[in-house]
């Protein structure tokens, strides 16, 4: 990532970024040939207008509105001590906690989390939604991993978008006019930026045209730079439902993707100028997921998507698409996203991170460690994968017996009173979910990201004795039964058929978290939920 850093910083001084995209002839018919082209200049897909830089806001207090929601209140503190600090003193200490109180004017908006409990805040009119984020995560206490987003839902539509960290909450507000059923949504989101880690994974290679510069090899990094630097912008393309016009039906066409905006092909998959149809540009427009296609739009699938008119705020404009499988949306929506906003993408993403470089954090790297062998006189370095592995087992067997030993020596109940202690302690973790049905675990997975590791604990339905650990893997969410094993009167949990047994949950879940063992992958975002 560091030599992708340092050419992103050579695009972003080299003056790329006052791009022109090619849109040929008026947009609204045929594309003509590339011998006489129109450029029209686009105004922000890279660095969208008003975007506002980011603050730091502390909470003060809360008092209780009339309607029973908490306010935040933005009153200078009072001086506790006055014969300690002088009034000077404290009325600057104050101003320095205080920035959003010499912002101007300020507006109360009321955001919601994912069991509906609303929570209103006093803002400035000039907030972001990073600092929307930022504030509930300091007034909430919750650990700021970069993963918490703000979510914009309109409910008469069904329809929802991650409002990217540097845009202005108020202008986002704004554009709902009348439609009183929109939400702003306080949630996680860990695939907001993983595109910028795994790019591949985002992009498969059917889908992905690299241009003739890059000669169809690319690594990670290279695959992201075309996306930021104009002059070798990627090409999406696929077939996709669309839904015609006016009409209740959808019907499948070859669409292609380039940073002037998104085209369909009246003539099979051809992408020859005359046979391609303007559909939407997205420096107007923004891409949304639909939030039930199948029961509202009639689509074929779920996995629906649309762009829509930052500029008109009617549902009849809708440009409504469904792709065949989860993989595809995420492709289009990823690619969308980044032909709008482009490097202004990638400094969202960085931004934490040079903020930790500031205050550095000793961290210790998975490529750092090696196995060790001590049994002998003198330690050696396990340099064999295969003795490694069987090492690994070993340790892990001893442990758990060792764990066991411990529970048992202290008094711990290992018969009839350990399932009550066991569901005592793994109760309280964040990760577990109690009575969460299989389809509410898919859509609270989906919500919070489909990449690889996120996972969620919780109670089986069909058999009220055991556990359900459900998981994303490939995009794709997968439910593993935990089985309890008898063995002598003592109770172990297992994923394997009792082959790997652990004397709780929470042990359980360490475990998996370290080893991926007989699931797909290690566990390693786990869905959590707070109250607002």
């Amino acid at each position: 990532m560091s030599d992708m850093n340092n050419t992103l910083e050579d695009i972003h001084t080299s003056g790329c970024l006052g791009e022109k995209a090619e849109i040929f002839g008026s947009g609204k018919g045929n594309v003509s040939g590339s011998s006489s082209p129109s450029l029209i200049p686009l105004h922000g897909p890279l660095q969208p207008p008003n975007a506002q830089p980011s603050k730091t806001a502390v909470c003060k207090g809360n008092r209780k509105s009339e309607e029973g929601e908490e306010t935040l209140l933005t009153d200078p503190f009072p001086n506790p001590f006055p014969e300690l600090i002088p009034s000077t003193v404290s009325s600057l200490v104050s101003d320095c906690l205080l920035p959003w109180t010499k912002s101007g004017a300020t507006q109360v908006i009321k955001v919601y989390n994912e069991d509906n409990t609303s929570r209103a805040v006093e803002v400035p009119t000039d907030i972001t939604a990073r600092d929307i984020c930022q504030l509930f995560v300091m007034k909430n206490h919750c650990i700021d991993d970069h993963s918490w987003t703000l979510f914009e839902q309109l409910s008469h539509p069904g329809i929802e978008r991650t409002i990217e960290d540097h845009e202005s909450v108020m202008e986002v507000l704004s554009g709902w006019g009348m439609d009183t059923e929109s939400r702003l949504y306080f949630r996680k989101n860990y695939a907001k930026y993983e595109f910028f880690n795994k790019p591949l994974d985002f992009f498969p290679d059917h889908m992905v045209s690299l241009s003739s510069e890059t000669n169809g090899i690319m690594n990670h990094s290279q695959l992201i730079q075309t996306f930021l630097n104009s002059s070798t912008c990627p090409e999406i393309h696929g077939h996709l439902h669309a839904k015609e016009q006016g009409r209740k039906s959808w019907k499948k066409f070859y669409f292609v993707l380039r940073r002037s905006g998104l085209y369909f092909s009246n003539k099979g998959t051809s992408k020859e100028p005359r046979h391609l149809q303007f559909i939407a540009e997205f420096s107007d427009g923004d891409v949304y997921t639909l939030l039930s296609a199948k029961k509202i739009h009639g689509a074929p699938t779920d996995y629906g998507f649309c762009v829509k008119s930052t500029k008109h705020g009617s549902p009849r404009d809708l440009k409504l698409l469904c792709a065949d499988d989860e993989q595809t949306r995420t492709c289009w929506v990823t690619a969308m996203r980044l032909f709008k906003y482009g490097l202004q993408l990638y400094q969202n993403f960085i931004q934490p991170h040079q903020k930790q470089k500031a205050s550095p954090m000793r961290s210790i790297s998975e490529n750092s460690l090696v196995a060790m062998d001590f049994s002998g006189h003198k330690s050696r370095v396990i340099e064999n994968p295969s003795e490694a592995l069987s090492v690994a087992v070993e340790e892990g067997l001893s442990w758990r017996r060792k764990s066991c030993h411990r529970l048992s020596s202290h008094g711990s109940p290992s018969t009839s009173q350990s399932p009550m202690s066991n569901i005592a302690l793994h109760m309280a973790q964040p990760w577990f979910h109690s009575k969460l049905s299989r389809d509410e675990a898919h859509r609270l997975i989906t919500q919070q990201g489909l990449i690889d590791g996120v996972f969620l604990l919780r109670d089986s339905q069909s058999n009220p004795k055991t556990f359900v650990l459900s998981l994303c893997h490939t995009q794709r969410i997968k439910h593993f039964q935990i089985l309890p094993v008898d063995d002598e009167g003592d109770l172990f949990y297992s994923l394997d058929d009792g082959h790997t047994r652990f004397t709780d949950l929470i042990q359980l879940v360490e475990f998996y978290q370290l080893n991926r063992g007989v699931l797909p992958c290690k566990l390693k975002h786990h869905c959590a939920r707070i109250t607002l």
